[in-house]
């Protein structure tokens, strides 16, 4: 059973209290519809455990079979650079065929982002370095597609049914 490695810390994209019961990682490719599908499902379970739960999610851009997909996790990156990392995040999981570039930038419109300074985001070194770092503690902890889900520092290894 794989162990998150480097574990959660300040650097990580995180929702829900740093002191709860559980820490849910996911690592993720927003072009991955296992990962599409099992959105809707990590929100309603953020929503069940409430305070209980903190849900961080690392990128783990699949460029081999995801041709959009380092593209948006680096628009995700921009988006945060702005203090909007969750609202594209839930976007891109939304909308899942628009990850062209048009496509990115409009997202970014919608969210109301300074669209000049999305641009510019897009070419800093600094998001292509933190999804390395991502992709990096994937291979680190065991993480073998997406999504691998780790739980308080444990691979996941049941089913992502909502039910289970």
């Amino acid at each position: 059973m794989g162990a998150l490695a480097p574990p959660v810390g300040e650097r990580d994209h995180a929702l829900g209290p740093s002191d709860a019961r559980v820490t849910l990682v996911e690592f993720g490719d927003f072009e991955c519809p296992h990962c599409g599908a099992l959105h809707p499902i990590i929100q309603a379970a953020r929503k069940a455990f409430g305070r209980n739960l903190r849900f961080v999610y690392r990128h783990f851009p699949l460029r081999s079979s995801h041709p959009h997909a380092m593209a948006a996790a680096t628009a995700a990156e921009a988006a945060g650079a702005q203090g909007r990392f969750w609202e594209m995040y839930d976007r891109l999981f939304r909308r899942q065929a628009e990850l062209e570039d048009q496509d990115l930038e409009r997202h970014a419109r919608e969210l109301g982002l300074d669209l000049a300074r999305f641009r510019a985001s897009l070419d800093e070194p600094a998001h292509e370095v933190r999804i390395g770092e991502d992709l990096a503690s994937a291979a680190l902890s065991g993480a073998r597609g997406t999504p691998s889900l780790f739980i308080n520092g444990g691979l996941y290894e049941g089913p992502l049914e909502r039910d289970e």
